[in-house]
């Protein structure tokens, strides 16, 4: 059982005794998290959600990989835990939380590109991520749990072996990426953007990264050679067709996600339409007349 936030403040010792008051975040997908003030100073309280052991959340790497992050400056200090519970405090950040529509804004792409060049340059993270593997075992569970997925989703598991044999003809170094980049997980202060939730944080290639906030932003082509430019350098048919390909694989992935989140979840949220969504995309640039240049470009 999640304890009760009252439960939390009790279980840190350098808040006995002081006035301590919280409000609850109406924000995330898995986990409850809460604005509390400790003698009038605002902090970020996460407890996560139930089994989210299933969705393979290893807290353990979460909470490495925050702090590697903070070492970056991309992420909010951790400043106090709880580890029976996994549940960790961060300072609380003067920052706007973003939505679609604002990452969408002109000069976006850019200001990512800086922020993500930032983090993977910093200390290396605990664990690696690889979609692949991660969505077999989604696939996994949702057999042994019998849980519904989207239609046409298995028909099309032939060229996901396809995608990883092209990927790994010219692979790119392994860095620490945070790979969950919904525009909900990025912060701005007015200076400078932060990235928050590094539940499915990993060393991983790069263009997933790109590829998966691409994908979560709705950006267009000219947002994704923007992007892909400001990371990288240029926006070579190489590398945007790798961004491509792992724009599939977010989506691959994060479809299993959701189906299975629908299943298992607490919180009150439309995790099989958000299912639906992402296999819409993925299924779209799968069965598309690009495909095939992509695989061969990359």
């Amino acid at each position: 059982m999640a304890p009760r936030i009252e439960q939390v403040i009790d279980a840190i010792p350098d808040w006995n005794e002081r006035e301590v008051t919280f409000t609850r975040i109406q924000a995330g997908l898995t986990n409850t998290n809460y604005r509390v003030l400790v003698d009038g100073v605002p902090h970020f309280v996460r407890i996560p959600g139930a089994a989210t052991e299933l969705l393979a959340v290893d807290r353990g790497n979460e909470i490495h990989n925050t702090r590697a992050a903070a070492q970056s400056g991309v992420s909010p200090l951790v400043l106090q835990t709880v580890p029976d519970w996994d549940v960790f405090v961060l300072e609380w950040l003067d920052a706007e939380t973003m939505s679609i529509e604002k990452l969408g804004a002109p000069g976006m792409p850019g200001r990512i590109a800086q922020t993500l060049r930032r983090l993977h340059a910093g200390p290396a993270f605990r664990d690696d991520f690889d979609m692949f593997r991660l969505s077999e075992r989604y696939l996994a569970l949702v057999d042994k749990r019998t849980i519904p997925i989207p239609a046409g989703y298995r028909e099309r598991m032939d060229r996901i072996p396809r995608i990883e044999a092209a990927l790994a003809r010219h692979p790119l170094a392994p860095v620490p990426c945070h790979n969950d980049l919904l525009a909900e997980n990025y912060l701005d202060d007015g200076s400078r953007l932060w990235l928050v939730d590094y539940e499915y944080s990993g060393m991983n290639d790069p263009a997933f990264e790109l590829g998966n906030t691409c994908q979560e932003l709705g950006y267009d082509d000219a947002q994704v050679a923007e992007l892909c430019a400001g990371y990288f350098g240029e926006a070579s048919p190489a590398l945007l067709a790798r961004m491509r390909l792992q724009m599939i694989m977010s989506d691959v992935g994060w479809t299993l996600w959701a189906a299975i989140q629908a299943r298992i979840s607490s919180i009150e949220y439309d995790f099989n339409g958000w299912a639906e969504e992402r296999w819409a995309r993925a299924g779209a640039m799968l069965d598309g007349p690009d495909f095939g240049t992509w695989l061969a470009t990359v």
